[in-house]
């Protein structure tokens, strides 16, 4: 099954922007949905951004992200990145990437703001603080 590392988790302050990157290894990630989610703490792990497999490789953002995030696929290097600019305080978190192989109930979950009970393979999480 595939295993997953992510990277690219870092102090900055608000207004900066991060990359984070999701290697996948075993098993080549363009077979399976992979999502972000983060969780602050004390609170609940929150779905942040999905990405399906199918050729559009359409992506999807929650609302707290939409227009700051973008998610992105890199085929030859079997990662999934994670782009944030214009940070805010509130996006400090430990970031997790998520995948679960793709089928058409997956793809759709991919695009309803899918639960974290959704996806079976999960990574060891980065770190991410904004603060001035």
């Amino acid at each position: 099954q595939v295993q997953l590392v992510e990277s690219g988790g870092g102090s900055v302050q608000p207004g900066g922007s991060l990359t984070l990157a999701c290697v996948g290894s075993r098993w080549n990630l363009h077979h399976y949905a992979v999502a972000w989610f983060r969780q602050a703490p004390g609170k609940d792990r929150e779905w942040v951004s999905c990405i399906n497999n199918d050729d559009a490789s359409m992506p999807f953002y929650a609302d707290s992200v939409k227009g700051r995030f973008s998610i992105s696929r890199d085929s030859a290097k079997n990662t999934v990145y994670l782009h944030m600019t214009n940070l805010k305080a509130e996006d400090t978190a430990d970031y997790y990437c998520a995948a679960e192989f793709s089928s058409e109930v997956v793809r759709t979950r991919c695009s309803q703001e899918p639960h974290a009970g959704y996806f079976g393979f999960w990574g060891q999480g980065t770190q991410v603080t904004v603060s001035a």
